[in-house]
Parts: C-alpha cells; structure tokens; sequence
C-alpha cells in the first residue's frame, strides 16, 4: 500500500469483504515493521479510507 489510490482502495475492499479495523491496522503495523515501502506514512490514508467506508456502510 504505498500509493494513495491504491491505499483507498484496497482499505475499502478489505473493509466490504469483512476484514475489520484491527486487521488492517494490524497489517500496517507488520508492514512497518518490516519497512515495506511507506506502510507508516499511508496508515493514516487507510484510517481514513475507513472511516469514509464506515459511512459508506450507513
């Protein structure tokens, strides 16, 4: 996940296909661990994308 739009819409999909907020969180946090890409710099992209998901649901 290192481009925003990609960011957006991988986060979304996850978030329809049932993968919950801690999941994703928990991907991201693995990802920067690993120092893949700028996992830490787009964890706030997809923090985003899911609140925007969240409402998308509503």
């Amino acid at each position: 996940m290192q481009y925003p739009y990609c960011n957006d819409r991988h986060t979304r999909l996850a978030r329809r296909r049932g993968v919950s907020p801690e999941e994703i969180m928990e991907a991201i946090c693995v990802a920067a661990e690993m120092r893949v890409g700028g996992a830490y710099a787009h964890a706030n992209l997809a923090l985003h994308a899911m609140g925007e998901a969240a409402s998308d649901q509503d």
